[in-house]
């Protein structure tokens, strides 16, 4: 982990953009503060909100890395096309600075006319040479950059296999730590029997969504409090980016009330505030489904990932874990590229998530804070 904040901090430095930089050292802080809070961590609630810090600190300092990494090969590349331009130019240049050596001074210059010859020529030589003396300078500075880009990315090559091994064995410990978890209080037993009636006997989201209360045993009032001054500030559940709003069509024309994010492979997905889960499974075509409840007549519903955690009845704090995205975990060649990811591979999967007031669906984005107003 220290190798890989040490990287982050080479990529905060100014030879790069400096919104990645600043990514960069947003990342490496939040590993370094990732690790303190998992070395601190006694109780499982605390082990499980450590390594959910942890998880998201290594996604957000690959992210971070991908982005100073293809801006490092964009500036290599943008140099050696320079060079190469001038590459004529450059021989000349080393070919007058050869002849000329390193102290050059006017008057050892002999000219064949006489001093007048001579003197002429002297200063012609006294003009020209700061000239020659700034464009060798410039040139190396060109190299050098060159060179230290060229360092940067193969350390950064080496550096990499322990963030990727890093965040994997992140997420291992993640599963494991929810699975142990015991503190969770519940607020109601779900039963299996009428859950399956209920998704065999429903062909949409909203005829499952208005069956939920009929699915649960022993349920208890809820005494969380109400998020209507959080509307429009919430987070996204997963790191993504906006691929459709709600209400516009997909690829097959289909369009639905929700909005679809692009995630990353196993991006980690939480819940953006303290929640019930109200189902957790496979329904209908959205493939794994998890159903949060932040308080009474409002759902989230977020659709497909690949893993869900927890159990239905469970109240989760804000910030909690509920489930992985799909898709093959990133290699470092994948972050290493210069076009940024593995042939439009790199925001691989989807994430649906709708909003659901009452019994009608709004639109997601009047609760929840994107990039993209």
């Amino acid at each position: 982990m220290k190798r890989l904040c040490l990287i982050l901090a080479l990529l905060a430095g100014p030879a790069f953009a400096q919104s990645a930089g600043d990514a960069a050292q947003a990342a490496a802080d939040a590993l370094e503060a990732a690790s303190i809070q998992l070395d601190q961590a006694e109780s499982a609630r605390d082990r499980v909100a450590a390594l959910t810090g942890t998880v998201r600190a290594y996604e957000d300092g690959l992210a971070a890395m991908r982005q100073g990494l293809r801006a490092a090969a964009i500036r290599e590349t943008e140099l050696s096309h320079k060079l190469a331009a001038q590459e004529a130019e450059i021989s000349q240049l080393l070919g007058v600075l050869s002849a000329l050596g390193g102290q050059v001074q006017p008057q050892t210059l002999l000219h064949p006319q006489g001093p007048l010859g001579t003197a002429r020529s002297g200063m012609l030589v006294a003009a020209v040479t700061p000239g020659l003396a700034d464009k060798a300078a410039a040139l190396r500075s060109d190299l050098q950059e060159v060179t230290a880009l060229r360092e940067l990315q193969q350390s950064a090559a080496d550096t990499l296999k322990e963030g990727l091994a890093g965040v994997q064995a992140a997420r291992t410990e993640l599963s494991q730590a929810i699975a142990d978890r015991t503190d969770l209080p519940r607020r109601f037993t779900e039963d299996p029997i009428r859950t399956e009636i209920l998704i065999a006997s429903t062909e949409t989201l909203q005829g499952f969504a208005s069956g939920l209360s009929q699915i649960v045993e022993n349920e208890v009032p809820e005494n969380l409090p109400r998020i209507a001054g959080q509307k429009g500030t919430l987070a996204l559940p997963v790191r993504g980016v906006l691929l459709r709003r709600a209400g516009e069509s997909d690829a097959a024309g289909v369009t639905r009330p929700g909005i679809v994010l692009a995630t990353q492979p196993k991006a980690l997905v939480t819940t953006p505030t303290a929640a019930t889960i109200r189902y957790n499974g496979p329904l209908l075509d959205y493939g794994l489904v998890t159903i949060l409840e932040p308080q009474a007549d409002l759902l989230f519903v977020i659709a497909g990932l690949d893993e869900v955690y927890g159990k239905a009845g469970q109240v989760l704090p804000a910030g909690s874990p509920v489930g992985l995205m799909g898709g093959q975990a990133l290699q470092s060649g994948d972050i290493l590229s210069p076009n940024g990811d593995r042939g439009g591979a790199g925001r691989s999967e989807t994430l649906y998530i709708e909003v659901r007031e009452g019994d009608a669906p709004v639109d997601p984005l009047t609760w929840f804070a994107t990039d993209k107003g």
